[in-house]
C-alpha cells in the first residue's frame, strides 16, 4: 500500500515539473484466441532515463489501469481487476501482451512513458479478426423439380469476425439474384457470448433437366485470407417422361437356347418402376424395367415393344432374329461291317447362316469317308462336326466307331534260311478281323509277330526242321479259319532261301502241264493237216501225169517221218 502511495506521490511530482505529450499510433490486428501484442513507443527504444512504463485501455467512457513497470525491475504491478489480470504480461521492450484475444479487447491501449523531464502517452486501437468455420450447405432440398421454384438449402458460416460474406455456385460458376429464376437471402447473427458473427444465405433456385448432375457449392469471403468452399451438392431433378427406348441387353448374334433379356428405359426422372411389354402381340405388365425370354427359339424371331403402362403412346420397338442350326447323322453309335460291304452315311443340316463340316478320324483330320465297299483300313472312330458360320459355339457333333470283321485269311507263307545257316524262318502273314490267332504244327525256337495293322500283321517263326516236312499255319477268328502249307527240307541249300508255299508250286506245276498238252494237241493237228493236202495233192498228181499211185521213194520216206512224230 505505501508502495502504491509513493508511485502516485512520484507520478504527480513528475506531472507537475514536465509536460504530458499523446501519441496516437495505427492499430494492431489480432487473431481470435492468439496472443494480443501492443507495442509501446512505435516499438522504438525507451529513453535511458526511463522511470516507469505504465499500461491502461480506454473502451468508451470507461478508463481503467492494468500494470505499471519500473525501468531496472523484474517485477510488473498489474492493477487490472478484470479478467485481464490473469491474460496480461509486458515484454522486455515493454510491450503490452494479452493471451487468448477476445472480441472484447478490440479496445484502445495507451503505453504511458514517464521519465524525469517528460510524460508521454502513446495510444493504439486493437482490432480482433476472426475467420470463419468452413461453409456448410444445410436443409438441403431432396430433390428439384424441372421448372419450379425451389429452395435448394442454407449456406451457414459460423463464428467469424468480422462476419463473412456468402456466395453461391453452380459447376464453379457464381449465381446471382435475379428476381425470377434465382433468388438469394442473406442474414448475419451475433453470439452473444463470443461477439463472432455467424452468416446465413438461403438459395432458392429453378431447376430444369439441364441441371441433372450439376454440382451447387457455397463460399465465404473473409478479410483474412482466400475463400473458403463448402463441400459439392449434387440434387435429383424430377421431369416427366418424353420418350421411351427398348434394347436388347444380349450380346448378337442370338441363338436357339439363349435367354433374351429385353430392357424398356424412359428419359423421365424419376424412371417408371413399371412397364408394358408386348410379347407376340401379347401386353404383359412388367414391375420392373426388364423382360427375359428363356430358351428362345426360331420362332421367336420378330418384333418386341414397350410402353408407359400410363400413356401406351409413349412407345418403342426392337426386332429380334434368332439363329439356329440343325444336323442329324446316321448312322451313329457302334457299327460293324464286312469287308467288301457298304455303309450307307447320311448328313443332313439346316441353319440361318452358313455351314461348316468337318471330319476327323481316330484325333487326325480326314475327308468325308466314303464306305461304299470296306477294307480294313477304314476301321476307327470318326466323329462329324457342323458348325454355323459367324456363331461361335453354335456346333453340333455326332460320331460313330466302325469295326469292320473279315473272314482269316493266310495271304502268303515263306521260308528263309537263317543268317548261321542252322534254322529255317517261316513267315505267315494273316488278315482278318478281329484279329486272327496263328497256329502252327511245328515247334518253333523263338517267334515273333508284327503290329496289327489294318487288319493284316505277319507272324514269324525260326526252326529246325526234324526231316522234309510239310508245315503249315492256321489262321482263326470267330468267323472261321484258313491255312496254307509249305515244305521244308532239314538240308538247308541256297535255292531254297525265298521258297513259297507248296501250294503255290502245285499251282505252277499244273498250269505247265497244261500248257504242254495243249502245244502237243495243236502240233498233232498240224500235222494232220499237212499230211491231208499232201495226200490230196499226190492223188490229183497221179491222174494227171500218170505216175504210180504208190508215189516216189523220197515222199514215202517224208511220210514215214511225219507219222512218226505225230506218234511222239
Amino acid at each position: 500500500m505505501r508502495s502504491a502511495v509513493h508511485d502516485v506521490f512520484a507520478l504527480c511530482a513528475v506531472i507537475s515539473a514536465t509536460l504530458l505529450h499523446v501519441c496516437r499510433s495505427e492499430g494492431v490486428t489480432a487473431l481470435y484466441g492468439g496472443t494480443i501484442q501492443v507495442p509501446c513507443n512505435k516499438g522504438a527504444p525507451m529513453p535511458e532515463d526511463l522511470m516507469f512504463v505504465k499500461w491502461k485501455y480506454e473502451k468508451g467512457d470507461i478508463h481503467k489501469d492494468l500494470l505499471t513497470k519500473q525501468a531496472q525491475k523484474e517485477d510488473v504491478k498489474i492493477v487490472a481487476e478484470n479478467d485481464y489480470k490473469d491474460r496480461i504480461s509486458v515484454a522486455t521492450n515493454y510491450s503490452l501482451l494479452i493471451s487468448q484475444a477476445k472480441l472484447q479487447d478490440q479496445n484502445t491501449f495507451t503505453c504511458m512513458v514517464v521519465t524525469p523531464g517528460d510524460i508521454t502517452e502513446y495510444s493504439v486501437t486493437v482490432h480482433v479478426y476472426k475467420l470463419p468455420d468452413t461453409p456448410q450447405i444445410k436443409g438441403k432440398a431432396t430433390q428439384l423439380e424441372n421448372g419450379k421454384l425451389a429452395k435448394v438449402g442454407d449456406c451457414v458460416a459460423e463464428a467469424a469476425s468480422p462476419a463473412g460474406n456468402i456466395m453461391w455456385s453452380k459447376n464453379g460458376k457464381p449465381l446471382v439474384s435475379d428476381g425470377n429464376l434465382i433468388f438469394i437471402n442473406s442474414s448475419v447473427q451475433i453470439d452473444k457470448a463470443t461477439g463472432l458473427s455467424t452468416t446465413f444465405s438461403r438459395l432458392d433456385y429453378t431447376a430444369s433437366k439441364a441441371d441433372v448432375g450439376a454440382m451447387f457449392t457455397c463460399s465465404v469471403q473473409h478479410v483474412l485470407g482466400s475463400n473458403q468452399v463448402s463441400a459439392a451438392e449434387t440434387f435429383p431433378i424430377h421431369y416427366p417422361t418424353e420418350k421411351v427406348s427398348v434394347q436388347v441387353l444380349n450380346k448378337v448374334p442370338i441363338k436357339e437356347g439363349d435367354n433374351v433379356t429385353i430392357k424398356c428405359t424412359a428419359d423421365g426422372n424419376p424412371p417408371p418402376t413399371s412397364y408394358n411389354f408386348y410379347i407376340k402381340g401379347r401386353q404383359e405388365k412388367v414391375m420392373s424395367d426388364t423382360y427375359t425370354l428363356t430358351g428362345v427359339t426360331r420362332q421367336d424371331s420378330g418384333e418386341y415393344n414397350c410402353s408407359l403402362v400410363e400413356n401406351d403412346k409413349l412407345m418403342d420397338s426392337t426386332s429380334i432374329v434368332v439363329h439356329y442350326l440343325e444336323a442329324s447323322l446316321n448312322p451313329t453309335g457302334q457299327i460293324t461291317g464286312m469287308v467288301g460291304d457298304s455303309v450307307n452315311i447320311t448328313l443332313q443340316k439346316q441353319s440361318s447362316v452358313e455351314m461348316k463340316v468337318s471330319w476327323m478320324k481316330d484325333n487326325g483330320k480326314t475327308e468325308e469317308p466314303k464306305l461304299s465297299k470296306l477294307r480294313y483300313q477304314d476301321a476307327g472312330y470318326y466323329v462329324c462336326e457342323v458348325s454355323a458360320v459367324g456363331l461361335p459355339g453354335v456346333k453340333k457333333s455326332f460320331a460313330f466307331e466302325l469295326t469292320v470283321e473279315g473272314k482269316p485269311q493266310v495271304s502268303k507263307l515263306t521260308k528263309t534260311s537263317s543268317s548261321d545257316g542252322k534254322h529255317k524262318v517261316l513267315s505267315c502273314e494273316a488278315e482278318g478281323s478281329p484279329k486272327p490267332i496263328v497256329r502252327w504244327n511245328i515247334n518253333a525256337t523263338t517267334e515273333k509277330e508284327s503290329p496289327y495293322i489294318n487288319g493284316k500283321f505277319t507272324h514269324t517263326i525260326t526252326v529246325v526242321p526234324p526231316g522234309n516236312v510239310t508245315v503249315t499255319c492256321t489262321a482263326s477268328n470267330k468267323l472261321g479259319e484258313h491255312e496254307r502249307s509249305i515244305s521244308v527240307s532239314s538240308f538247308i541249300v541256297d535255292e531254297d532261301d525265298h521258297e513259297t508255299d507248296k501250294s503255290e508250286d502245285v499251282n505252277d506245276q499244273a498250269k505247265l502241264i497244261v500248257g504242254i498238252v495243249v502245244g502237243l494237241l495243236v502240233a498233232a493237228l498240224i500235222v494232220g493237216l499237212v499230211y491231208w493236202l499232201y495226200m490230196k495233192k499226190s492223188k490229183q498228181g497221179t491222174w494227171k501225169t500218170g505216175e504210180k499211185e504208190a508215189g516216189t521213194s523220197e515222199e514215202s520216206k517224208k511220210l514215214e517221218e511225219n507219222n512218226h512224230k505225230a506218234e511222239v
